[in-house]
C-alpha cells in the first residue's frame, strides 16, 4: 500500500484580471495542472521568466489559491482551509527558501530560525532551543548572536534553511535559493538541500538555472503556463 502523496494537484488553474490600461483583460497564468509528488521526492521546476513558476511557487506554498481545479496537501484539501487554519498549515507545513533570504534585520539568527515557533504559540525556551540545535547542525553555532548584516550571503541563506526547517515540515519550496550568491557558496547550499533530501525531506526547487535542475533527480519543465516536460 503506497503512502499519500505530500502533494496531489488535479486540473489546477490560476487565472488574474490585468490592471495593465485598465483593460481589465483575463490572463490565463496555469492551465490545468496535473501534479503529483511523492513523500521524499525532490525535484526542479524550470522555465524561463513568464512560464509560471512563480504562480506555481505560490500556488503550492498556499499563498494564492487556484481559480479551478483541486489542490491536496498531505491528503487535505486546501481549497476546504480558511483563514487561520489555512496560515497554520501553511506555517507548520511548508518550509520557504528564498533568494533573497527574507531575514528580520533586527533580529539574530536565532530569533530569526525561531520565529515560525513564534506564531504557533512555542514557549520561548523551546523555540530558542530548536533554533540553536538547528544553527549548530548547519554549521552556525558561533554565530547565533549575530544579526543578518554582520553574517555573509551564505550564512544568510543557512540561516534561511533553518528557519524553514524549524518547524519539521512535510514540504520544502526553495525559490532560486543560489541566485543572490556566489558560485563556491551556492555550491554549499545545493550540497546542503541535497543532503535534507538524502534524509527524507519533500523539496521543491524553482529556478531557471540548467545546472541546479539538472542535478535533481526529477526535473518539470514549464512554458506558457503549462508543464510541459519531467
Amino acid at each position: 500500500m503506497t503512502s499519500e502523496p505530500v502533494i496531489e494537484m488535479s486540473g489546477v488553474g490560476r487565472d488574474y484580471v490585468a490592471a495593465a490600461g485598465g483593460t481589465g483583460a483575463l490572463v490565463r497564468a496555469l492551465h490545468a495542472i496535473d501534479l503529483r509528488v511523492e513523500r521524499g521526492e525532490a525535484l526542479a521546476v524550470l522555465g524561463p521568466s513568464g512560464s509560471g513558476k512563480s504562480t506555481l511557487l505560490n500556488l503550492l506554498g498556499l499563498l494564492d489559491t487556484p481559480t479551478r481545479g483541486s489542490y491536496r496537501l498531505d491528503g487535505r484539501a486546501v481549497e476546504s482551509l480558511k483563514g487561520n487554519e489555512l496560515a497554520a498549515t501553511r506555517n507548520q507545513r511548508i518550509g520557504f527558501v528564498f533568494q533573497s533570504f527574507h531575514l528580520v534585520p533586527r533580529l539574530s539568527a536565532t530569533d530569526n530560525v525561531a520565529l515560525p515557533l513564534r506564531f504557533a504559540g512555542v514557549p520561548r525556551r523551546d523555540r530558542r532551543r530548536r533554533a540553536l540545535a538547528l544553527l549548530d547542525r548547519l554549521g552556525l553555532a558561533d554565530r547565533a548572536g549575530h544579526k543578518p548584516a554582520e553574517l555573509s550571503g551564505g550564512q544568510q541563506q543557512r540561516v534561511a534553511i533553518a528557519r524553514a526547517m524549524v518547524t519539521e515540515p512535510s514540504l520544502l519550496l526553495a525559490d532560486e535559493p543560489t541566485g543572490a550568491l556566489d558560485q563556491a557558496t551556492g555550491a554549499s547550499i545545493m550540497t546542503l538541500l541535497d543532503e535534507l533530501h538524502a534524509e527524507g525531506m519533500t523539496l521543491i526547487i524553482v529556478t531557471h538555472d540548467e545546472n541546479l535542475g539538472a542535478r535533481m533527480p526529477r526535473c518539470l519543465r514549464m512554458l506558457d503556463g503549462r508543464i510541459v516536460g519531467g
